[in-house]
């Protein structure tokens, strides 16, 4: 929602800017400019990239109408689910939650947090280690060396998309140069035609370096640096698993292990001790009950 407010003052404030100084909007509509930016633009994608690439680009836009996904609330949920998970292991053993984690969608644990539940990437990263705690075969750090490898392949493609969008954001002002020279050719091309005709066609020209700047800046790069923002924020949650889970390796309690996730996490996000230690006294007492 924010991207497409962002679209609409970006274009309210360029060509209603415009439209203040006495333009005129019909000038500005130029077919043949926008066919040689757009085509060159799309054709430069097409050509840099592999079809994975083209098809994690497309998927990537279906992503776009969310604003915060991962926010203070779910971070807590996820922490609070974690505290569960590690308190039953620490109570009745690892194997204890191995039924938990082998199905998720049954177990009375992972019940109480469907938006956990819900997510496919979080939900196997944090199963897939607690597995491999559960088998009490790899050492923690080669545990730790394996999660830091995950979340750097997981990174890697997830900002393919947003590398790709960038480079051709990159170029469509160069593109915009590409068609204003091409329309100053035909502008002197008809040069016989007289000096009002020739400054229209050179004016009709100078468009396309406008359109190829504000493509790029206005509307292609705003979309790559979300994409970037939105993996950084899936970057983290993971990194939140990962702090915990090797705190608890490690020997520490679990109210403990659940803050070293705490403390991994964004300031803006993250919860206080205070909150974190209130929610934690909750998730226990539920469990306790039940």
């Amino acid at each position: 929602m924010l991207l497409f407010f962002g679209y609409i003052i970006v274009t309210l404030s360029v060509f209603g800017g415009y439209v203040m100084i006495g333009g005129h909007l019909g000038t500005l509509y130029q077919p043949a400019e926008i066919v040689m930016i757009g085509g060159a633009g799309v054709g430069a994608f097409i050509a840099s990239n592999s079809g994975k690439a083209i098809k994690a680009t497309l998927y990537s836009f279906s992503k776009l109408k969310r604003t915060k996904k991962y926010n203070k609330a779910m971070y807590m949920e996820l922490m609070a689910l974690q505290y569960k998970l590690l308190s039953k292991a620490r109570r009745n053993g690892m194997m204890a939650i191995e039924r938990d984690i082998e199905d998720p969608d049954n177990s009375e644990v992972f019940a109480d947090y469907p938006k956990i539940v819900s997510d496919p990437m979080i939900m196997a990263f944090l199963t897939d280690y607690l597995r491999l705690m559960v088998s009490g075969n790899m050492d923690p750090f080669e545990i730790d060396a394996l999660m830091e490898h995950e979340i750097e392949t997981f990174q890697q493609e997830g900002e393919v998309p947003a590398n790709a969008l960038q480079t051709v954001g990159d170029g469509l002002p160069a593109f915009g140069i590409v068609a204003a020279v091409m329309g100053v050719v035909h502008a002197l091309g008809s040069a016989d035609q007289g000096a009002e005709e020739m400054g229209m066609l050179i004016g009709n020209a100078l468009i396309g370096t406008f359109l190829g700047i504000l493509l790029a800046y206005g509307f292609v790069n705003p979309v790559a640096t979300k994409i970037h923002h939105q993996v950084t924020e899936a970057v983290k949650m993971l990194h939140c698993i990962r702090v915990t889970l090797m705190a608890s390796l490690n020997g520490y309690a679990p109210q403990l292990a659940v803050e070293f996730g705490r403390k991994a996490l964004f300031t803006a996000e993250r919860p206080t001790f205070s909150e974190l230690e209130e929610h934690v006294r909750a998730s226990r007492s539920t469990s306790e009950a039940s």
